[in-house]
């Protein structure tokens, strides 16, 4: 009788623990190889694992809702029909006993804690308990912070934006003792996953009229609400504009596109011509391919150029799947990467490591007939670059002969950057380089 362990697989460098939303099988179930078993979610995307193996599911080791180490087993496969679940070899699940790992959390210097769990009907991950554990953070403590997981759960990031605005609070419940109500005058406070200097930030009190509906966030928009916060207030943004004149640009798109799809099978878009333009700016302007660490005192220089993608999905959501090594491609490769991913992502295939590594950002807000716009950084990098959509102007000529008006293609550019390390020369800089690149597109380029 041959038994498997089905472990939670890694799902990106970064990435450290998922959730179990669904388990797709029940103990007793017969198994394929590559047949789904469970559905998970992690911070940066949901994903499917499947059986290496094919037999009987006989023991599941965690439930739905389950916060889950990788590499930890989380089912017991047989190749036995026969094998019932009390055969199954008796794994400690690794919710108590977990480490933390450098790359999972944070140096940890404060004297470890005994902080007893059994007397809180919350959740709590493996790593959130032991960061409680080495920070000595109670056990009402920890209750009383408000989680942005799913239900309300506390998450790593949770925990780690408390730390630093531990001792300015004089009351730790404060952030979540005496909820108002939605109809209430009073505004409630909250903490926020920011820096160490970050204030309380003042919530004001929404009432509900008769025929209002309240929809709840689904677990995606929640987390690009809170990333989305956390950027604003870690980031102190500046936008920088310009408008390009894409004329070239477009009408050699109209010319190729036809003839390009029947040599390559794929469709050309404006977006790879974006990105390679943006790619040759990155490799003039570095500097703006960086991050800020941590600590918010040292700069990592980035050395590959990958460019991630706002992509809209079906439910209005946004997914930024990243073109890694964008500057090694040429048109043809960031073609097919364009299209493959932004197809893939609008039928929620993306791998969690598709979606992560991003150096800088892309966003194409003309696809939905806006000029102009100015995006959210996406945390770590510095910058992102939004394109408006392309409008014919007249527009003044200068020629040999005198000046001429004649109409051409307009583009509004908008770069946000991080004030913190991109001042305004490199901003405006850099974003006229994207400009000039796309101004002077080759007419005369096969692809």
């Amino acid at each position: 009788m041959a038994q498997f362990e089905l472990t939670m697989p890694k799902m990106g460098e970064s990435v450290a623990e998922a959730t179990i939303i669904k388990w797709t099988k029940n103990e007793g179930d017969s198994i394929k190889i590559d047949e789904t078993v469970l559905e998970i979610a992690t911070d940066k995307v949901d994903s499917e694992i499947p059986s290496p193996f094919e037999g009987k599911l006989i023991k599941k080791l965690f439930n739905e809702n389950d916060v889950v180490q990788v590499g930890a087993v989380i089912a017991i496969i047989s190749s036995d029909a026969n094998v019932s679940a009390a055969e199954a070899p008796q794994i400690a699940a690794p919710s108590q006993t977990a480490p933390i790992t450098a790359s999972s959390a944070p140096a940890i210097v404060a004297p470890v804690v005994d902080v007893d769990f059994s007397g809180s009907d919350k959740f709590y991950s493996p790593l959130v308990k032991s960061i409680a554990k080495e920070e000595g953070i109670s056990l009402t403590e920890l209750d009383a912070l408000k989680g942005t997981g799913q239900d309300g759960r506390v998450t790593k990031a949770d925990i780690l934006a408390y730390l630093p605005n531990r001792n300015k609070q004089s009351t730790p419940a404060e952030v979540v003792q005496n909820p108002t109500a939605v109809s209430a005058p009073a505004a409630t406070k909250s903490m926020v996953g920011v820096p160490d200097n970050t204030v309380l930030v003042q919530r004001p009190a929404v009432s509900v009229g008769a025929g209002d509906e309240i929809i709840e966030m689904d677990r995606m928009r929640k987390i690009i609400a809170d990333n989305m916060v956390m950027s604003k207030h870690v980031s102190p943004h500046v936008t920088s504009f310009v408008e390009a004149d894409v004329t070239n640009l477009v009408q050699w798109r109209d010319r190729v596109k036809k003839d390009f799809e029947k040599r390559e099978g794929e469709k050309i878009t404006f977006t790879p011509l974006f990105i390679e333009c943006v790619a040759k700016a990155i490799k003039d302007f570095p500097m703006i391919n960086v991050s800020v660490d941590q600590s918010g005192t040292k700069i990592i220089k980035r050395k590959n150029i990958n460019i991630g993608m706002a992509a809209a999905l079906p439910t209005g959501n946004l997914i930024v799947p990243v073109i890694k090594n964008a500057d090694q491609k040429n048109l043809v490769g960031i073609t097919k990467d364009v299209n493959d991913l932004a197809n893939r992502a609008r039928a929620n295939k993306l791998a969690p490591d598709e979606i992560q590594g991003g150096t800088f950002t892309l966003t194409n807000v003309g696809g939905f007939g806006n000029v102009m716009g100015t995006p959210i950084i996406l945390q770590p990098q510095v910058a992102i670059l939004a394109v408006g959509t392309i409008k014919k102007k007249p527009a003044v000529i200068e020629t040999p002969q005198g000046d001429v008006i004649a109409i051409r293609h307009f583009m509004f550019l908008s770069l946000s950057y991080d004030h913190r390390v991109v001042d305004g020369s490199l901003g405006g800089s850099f974003l006229r380089r994207v400009a000039d690149y796309m101004e002077q597109w080759d007419t005369n380029r096969i692809s």
